[in-house]
């Protein structure tokens, strides 16, 4: 029972997880299998990375986590596994409801990324 509800959660998610494998191979990064999560990092990437409008150390794609380097990729881990878990929990509408929540919030005078309960969620990872 518990491979067949792994089973669903990677193709519940694998739209986004293939776009990070995607966006892996065109910045030439450097893939390991971390967990059954797919980490990424290049020099690519980090430029990529740092143009975000919040500049970010690393992102989360479904099951691919794309970062600056693999020091970034240690030390980001937790926060990012929290993501992986919310794409398996959202799927395909995750990022079109972090994207809605952060607009909400902008357009209420907050902080479109430090208020976005899916952020706290991970950052709460960290501690």
């Amino acid at each position: 029972m518990h491979q067949l509800i792994r089973l669903l959660a990677c193709l519940w998610t694998l739209p986004y997880t293939l776009l990070g494998i995607a966006c892996g191979l065109l910045l030439a990064g450097r893939f390991q299998c971390v967990d059954g999560v797919f980490e990424i990092h290049s020099p690519a990437i980090a430029r990529c990375l740092s143009r975000f409008p919040v500049a970010a150390r690393a992102i989360t794609l479904g099951h691919a986590v794309l970062a600056r380097d693999k020091e970034t990729l240690r030390l980001t881990r937790s926060h990012e596994r929290v993501h992986v878990r919310q794409y398996e929990r959202w799927g395909i509408v995750f990022v079109p409801a972090y994207l809605l929540v952060s607009a909400c919030l902008y357009l209420q005078g907050k902080n479109g990324y430090r208020d976005n309960p899916f952020e706290k969620q991970a950052y709460a990872a960290d501690s």
